[in-house]
């Protein structure tokens, strides 16, 4: 497998977050996965809910986003695949992913997780890597993927 490919860009707010997830969402199909990491606060749930508003919307749809802290996961369907978005901060360990039914999701879903550190060695070794880093005053998301598509979350010069 050739090394991973990587791409940051910086969030001044939080629209440039959403930007960022409007500009992948089309690119994703069935069976990718992206991993997104950061500390709580850091924008992670603000990115998968602009992911999936994005792919809904672009096939005339609207749903409600909430986080998914509390149900573990939420389930949507765009009419093109479903998205899977998976918050596993509560999870104690990886044995817990096979009750949720993720594996499952990883080869025939979009599936978006945060905390994918809860997931071990269960974690999918072609998914997007998501990072985003913030301090006082700004944020960054840092990615990584072996897939030519992580251009796409790169914002276009005008």
């Amino acid at each position: 497998m050739s090394a991973s490919r990587s791409l940051q860009i910086d969030l001044p707010g939080p629209d440039d977050t959403a930007a960022a997830a409007h500009r992948l969402a089309p690119h994703l199909r069935a069976g990718d996965c992206v991993l997104l990491t950061g500390t709580l606060g850091a924008g992670k749930t603000h990115f998968a809910r602009a992911l999936i508003q994005k792919r809904l919307s672009d096939q005339g749809l609207w749903e409600d986003v909430p986080s998914p802290t509390y149900t573990l996961v939420q389930i949507y369907d765009d009419t093109l695949c479903e998205i899977w978005h998976a918050d596993l901060y509560r999870l104690t360990g990886p044995d817990e992913i096979i009750e949720l039914g993720l594996e499952d999701a990883f080869d025939t879903a979009i599936t978006l997780i945060e905390w994918p550190d809860r997931l071990g060695d269960s974690a999918p070794s072609n998914a997007l890597c998501i990072t985003l880093d913030m301090n006082s005053d700004s944020r960054r998301l840092i990615a990584k993927w072996d897939d030519p598509r992580l251009a796409m979350l790169a914002p276009k010069n005008d």
